[in-house]
Protein backbone atom coordinates (compact mmCIF):
# COMPACT_ATOMS: atom_id res chain seq x y z
CA UNK A 1 0.00 0.00 0.00
CA UNK A 2 1.15 3.51 -0.63
CA UNK A 3 1.56 5.93 1.85
CA UNK A 4 2.34 8.83 0.33
CA UNK A 5 1.93 10.07 -3.13
CA UNK A 6 3.15 13.47 -4.20
CA UNK A 7 3.34 15.13 -7.92
CA UNK A 8 6.66 16.93 -8.30
CA UNK A 9 7.10 18.12 -11.92
CA UNK A 10 5.75 18.02 -15.66
CA UNK A 11 8.15 18.13 -18.55
CA UNK A 12 7.92 18.41 -21.62
CA UNK A 13 11.57 16.07 -22.67
CA UNK A 14 12.90 13.02 -20.47
CA UNK A 15 15.99 15.53 -19.92
CA UNK A 16 13.47 18.12 -17.96
CA UNK A 17 12.47 15.12 -15.74
CA UNK A 18 13.13 14.73 -12.10
CA UNK A 19 17.24 13.84 -11.75
CA UNK A 20 16.97 9.72 -12.40
CA UNK A 21 18.32 8.72 -8.43
CA UNK A 22 14.98 6.72 -8.00
CA UNK A 23 13.32 3.47 -9.92
CA UNK A 24 10.77 5.03 -12.21
CA UNK A 25 7.64 3.44 -13.64
CA UNK A 26 5.57 4.76 -16.57
CA UNK A 27 1.72 4.38 -17.33
CA UNK A 28 0.67 5.46 -21.06
CA UNK A 29 -2.06 3.99 -23.06
CA UNK A 30 -4.44 5.37 -25.76
CA UNK A 31 -6.75 8.36 -25.02
CA UNK A 32 -9.39 7.85 -22.60
CA UNK A 33 -8.29 4.43 -21.58
CA UNK A 34 -8.64 5.41 -17.76
CA UNK A 35 -5.18 5.81 -17.08
CA UNK A 36 -5.92 8.76 -14.40
CA UNK A 37 -8.45 6.75 -12.52
CA UNK A 38 -5.91 4.05 -12.52
CA UNK A 39 -3.09 6.20 -11.17
CA UNK A 40 -5.25 7.56 -8.66
CA UNK A 41 -6.27 4.30 -7.86
CA UNK A 42 -2.29 2.98 -7.23
CA UNK A 43 -1.93 5.91 -4.70
CA UNK A 44 -4.91 5.90 -2.88
CA UNK A 45 -5.31 9.72 -4.19
CA UNK A 46 -8.76 11.03 -5.44
CA UNK A 47 -7.00 13.67 -7.39
CA UNK A 48 -3.87 12.93 -7.87
CA UNK A 49 -3.71 12.60 -11.58
CA UNK A 50 -6.21 15.01 -12.94
CA UNK A 51 -8.95 12.73 -15.01
CA UNK A 52 -10.49 14.20 -17.64
CA UNK A 53 -13.63 13.87 -20.44
CA UNK A 54 -11.49 15.30 -22.97
CA UNK A 55 -9.27 13.07 -24.89
CA UNK A 56 -5.64 13.74 -24.87
CA UNK A 57 -5.44 16.35 -21.98
CA UNK A 58 -2.49 15.04 -20.88
CA UNK A 59 0.31 16.69 -22.57
CA UNK A 60 3.30 16.53 -20.67
CA UNK A 61 5.81 13.84 -19.02
CA UNK A 62 3.36 14.32 -15.09
CA UNK A 63 5.94 12.66 -12.43
CA UNK A 64 5.10 11.49 -9.22
CA UNK A 65 6.68 10.45 -6.27
CA UNK A 66 5.65 7.17 -4.12
CA UNK A 67 6.57 6.97 -0.72
CA UNK A 68 9.60 8.69 -1.18
CA UNK A 69 11.32 5.58 -3.19
CA UNK A 70 10.05 5.58 -6.58
CA UNK A 71 9.04 7.76 -9.55
CA UNK A 72 5.20 7.32 -11.52
CA UNK A 73 5.64 9.24 -14.79
CA UNK A 74 2.54 9.58 -16.64
CA UNK A 75 2.20 10.09 -19.96
CA UNK A 76 0.47 11.80 -22.22
CA UNK A 77 -1.65 9.16 -24.90
CA UNK A 78 -1.58 8.35 -27.90
CA UNK A 79 -3.58 8.04 -30.93
CA UNK A 80 -5.97 10.93 -29.80
CA UNK A 81 -7.41 12.69 -32.78
CA UNK A 82 -8.17 16.55 -31.70
CA UNK A 83 -4.76 17.89 -31.45
CA UNK A 84 -3.39 19.13 -35.01
CA UNK A 85 -1.10 16.79 -36.88
CA UNK A 86 2.09 18.55 -36.40
CA UNK A 87 0.93 18.47 -32.07
CA UNK A 88 0.67 14.78 -32.44
CA UNK A 89 3.92 14.60 -33.88
CA UNK A 90 5.78 15.88 -31.49
CA UNK A 91 4.06 13.94 -28.60
CA UNK A 92 4.96 10.92 -30.35
CA UNK A 93 8.55 12.16 -30.60
CA UNK A 94 8.44 13.31 -26.58
CA UNK A 95 6.85 9.96 -25.99
CA UNK A 96 9.30 8.09 -27.58
CA UNK A 97 12.39 9.57 -26.31
CA UNK A 98 11.57 9.21 -22.67
CA UNK A 99 10.95 5.34 -22.98
CA UNK A 100 13.66 5.13 -24.90
CA UNK A 101 16.05 7.41 -23.08
CA UNK A 102 15.23 7.80 -19.50
CA UNK A 103 17.99 5.81 -17.75
CA UNK A 104 15.94 5.08 -14.63
CA UNK A 105 12.84 3.48 -16.21
CA UNK A 106 12.39 0.47 -15.15
CA UNK A 107 9.00 -0.46 -16.48
CA UNK A 108 6.47 0.48 -18.93
CA UNK A 109 2.46 0.06 -18.07
CA UNK A 110 0.81 -0.23 -21.68
CA UNK A 111 -3.19 0.31 -20.56
CA UNK A 112 -5.56 -1.54 -22.84
CA UNK A 113 -9.35 -1.07 -22.72
CA UNK A 114 -10.69 -4.76 -22.00
CA UNK A 115 -13.92 -3.73 -23.66
CA UNK A 116 -12.21 -3.79 -26.81
CA UNK A 117 -11.07 -6.33 -29.92
CA UNK A 118 -6.99 -5.99 -30.13
CA UNK A 119 -6.06 -2.54 -32.11
CA UNK A 120 -3.53 -1.97 -34.71
CA UNK A 121 -2.31 0.59 -32.99
CA UNK A 122 -1.40 -0.99 -29.52
CA UNK A 123 -0.20 -3.78 -31.08
CA UNK A 124 2.26 -1.76 -32.78
CA UNK A 125 3.22 0.49 -29.76
CA UNK A 126 4.11 -3.17 -28.43
CA UNK A 127 6.21 -4.58 -31.20
CA UNK A 128 8.13 -1.03 -30.99
CA UNK A 129 9.36 -1.71 -27.04
CA UNK A 130 9.96 -5.46 -28.06
CA UNK A 131 12.42 -3.72 -30.70
CA UNK A 132 13.92 -1.48 -28.32
CA UNK A 133 13.98 -4.31 -25.39
CA UNK A 134 11.78 -2.05 -22.98
CA UNK A 135 10.54 -3.95 -20.31
CA UNK A 136 6.47 -3.42 -20.16
CA UNK A 137 3.15 -4.54 -18.96
CA UNK A 138 0.12 -4.76 -19.98
CA UNK A 139 -2.53 -3.35 -17.85
CA UNK A 140 -6.29 -4.47 -18.95
CA UNK A 141 -8.86 -1.53 -17.50
CA UNK A 142 -12.55 -1.01 -16.88
CA UNK A 143 -12.91 -4.50 -15.53
CA UNK A 144 -16.02 -3.94 -13.82
CA UNK A 145 -17.89 -2.46 -17.80
CA UNK A 146 -17.48 -6.28 -18.33
CA UNK A 147 -18.82 -9.43 -17.44
CA UNK A 148 -16.33 -12.33 -16.58
CA UNK A 149 -16.98 -14.44 -19.88
CA UNK A 150 -16.83 -11.49 -21.73
CA UNK A 151 -13.58 -10.39 -20.33
CA UNK A 152 -12.01 -14.02 -20.55
CA UNK A 153 -13.11 -13.75 -24.41
CA UNK A 154 -11.41 -10.53 -25.00
CA UNK A 155 -8.10 -11.80 -22.82
CA UNK A 156 -8.07 -14.37 -24.49
CA UNK A 157 -8.04 -12.56 -28.13
CA UNK A 158 -5.37 -10.95 -27.16
CA UNK A 159 -3.27 -13.95 -26.29
CA UNK A 160 -3.58 -15.40 -29.25
CA UNK A 161 -2.95 -12.09 -31.40
CA UNK A 162 0.13 -11.38 -29.15
CA UNK A 163 1.53 -15.04 -29.41
CA UNK A 164 1.63 -14.76 -33.57
CA UNK A 165 4.57 -12.53 -33.13
CA UNK A 166 5.97 -13.11 -29.43
CA UNK A 167 7.49 -15.91 -28.16
CA UNK A 168 6.52 -15.37 -24.72
CA UNK A 169 3.76 -12.84 -23.06
CA UNK A 170 4.47 -9.82 -21.01
CA UNK A 171 2.87 -9.68 -17.64
CA UNK A 172 -0.43 -9.27 -17.54
CA UNK A 173 -2.71 -7.22 -14.92
CA UNK A 174 -6.77 -6.80 -15.30
CA UNK A 175 -7.56 -3.69 -13.09
CA UNK A 176 -10.87 -1.80 -12.65
CA UNK A 177 -10.18 1.85 -10.74
CA UNK A 178 -14.24 1.38 -9.44
CA UNK A 179 -13.79 -1.95 -7.64
CA UNK A 180 -10.16 -1.46 -6.89
CA UNK A 181 -9.19 -4.30 -8.72
CA UNK A 182 -5.32 -4.73 -9.60
CA UNK A 183 -4.44 -2.07 -7.36
CA UNK A 184 -2.49 -4.70 -4.73
CA UNK A 185 -1.00 -7.24 -7.74
CA UNK A 186 0.53 -3.33 -9.60
CA UNK A 187 1.76 -2.34 -6.77
CA UNK A 188 3.18 -5.97 -5.13
CA UNK A 189 4.73 -6.15 -8.39
CA UNK A 190 6.14 -2.72 -8.16
CA UNK A 191 7.44 -3.28 -4.94
CA UNK A 192 9.29 -6.76 -6.30
CA UNK A 193 11.61 -4.98 -8.83
CA UNK A 194 12.16 -2.27 -6.84
CA UNK A 195 13.39 -4.98 -4.23
CA UNK A 196 15.53 -6.44 -7.08
CA UNK A 197 17.06 -2.91 -7.61
CA UNK A 198 17.91 -2.06 -4.32
CA UNK A 199 21.56 -1.63 -5.02
CA UNK A 200 21.46 -0.08 -8.52
CA UNK A 201 19.50 2.42 -6.58
CA UNK A 202 21.20 3.47 -3.66
CA UNK A 203 20.31 5.57 -1.58
CA UNK A 204 17.17 6.34 -2.33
Amino acid sequence: MIKKAEFIKSSQKYKDCPPPHKPEYAFIGRSNVGKSSLINMIADKKSLAKTSATPGKTQLINTFEMDDIWYLADLPGYGFAKAPKGVRGGFNKMIYDYIEFRENLVNVFLLIDSRHEPQKIDLQFMEWLGNKQIPFAIVFTKLDKLTSTQMQKNLNNYKTELLKTWEELPKIFTSSSTSKIGKLEITGYIDSLNEQLKDRFKPY
